[in-house]
């Protein structure tokens, strides 16, 4: 016998994107893993809480998010090998995500570390991009119209290039990226409208076209919507 390891989507912010079947799993998860960031607030936490007892046996781990590769390679080596110890002992392990676990997910990085050794599942959840385009009522795509997704620290030789051919763009993880993400886009002219959305689903959650968008960066769970000025818009 053994444990199973569980990814756990549980949406980008809004509580009632729970889905009923990772709610059903979360309870009935022996141990709950946090991954958050080392500086900032663990939302997927603040989502489950209402949710589970106050006696579950939990674990957080603090990621840092602006170490060198083999930092971050480590934290997941030691992350995963306290989570095998549990995993070992026969208790089903939880792991709650935001958004989706494997859509720009840490726990594809727990998975590929874990998996070989335990059984894994994983239940989707609702994605940032997701909300956003219903948040903002606009469609991403219609017809044969095509979606591509960046993450915003990408050089920008390859975000021009792969701009260059979208109809749709979504740029994930704005933050200290927007400026020069304007600078890219105003050689663009006007080919492309954006949005930028930011803490779906929370209290602080705003809308916005990135034209009147005032701050000079965005908090780092933001996403910016590109679309074509010969596509809709709402």
């Amino acid at each position: 016998m053994t444990g199973e390891l569980v990814g756990i989507g549980v949406g980008p912010g809004d509580p009632e994107l729970l889905t009923l079947k990772a709610l059903r799993l979360l309870r009935e998860m022996e141990v709950i893993v946090t991954i958050a960031s080392d500086a900032g607030e663990p939302v997927a936490e603040r989502i489950i809480a209402p949710h589970l007892p106050a006696s579950r046996r939990r674990l957080t781990f603090r990621a840092p998010m602006h170490g060198d590769a083999s930092t971050r390679a480590r934290f997941y080596d030691e992350a995963a090998e306290t989570i095998a110890g549990e995993l070992g002992r026969e208790r089903r392990v939880g792991v709650p995500c935001l958004g989706d676990p494997l859509f720009y997910g840490s726990f594809a990085r727990l998975m590929e570390r874990l998996a070989p050794r335990f059984p894994c599942s994983v239940v989707p959840g609702v994605t940032a991009v997701q909300a956003a385009s219903a948040a903002l009522r606009l469609p991403l795509a219609a017809g044969r119209d095509s979606v591509i997704v960046l993450p915003a620290m990408l050089p920008e030789a390859l975000l021009a290039e792969r701009l260059a051919h979208a109809e749709t763009a979504v740029i994930l993880k704005l933050g200290r990226h927007l400026p020069r993400l304007r600078r890219l886009l105003a050689g663009f002219g006007r080919d492309f409208e954006g949005w930028i959305a930011s803490a779906l689903g929370t209290a602080e959650e705003r809308l916005a076209p990135l034209q009147g968008w005032e701050d000079r960066e965005a908090p780092y769970m933001s996403l910016l919507i590109l679309r074509r000025r010969s596509t809709t818009a709402p």
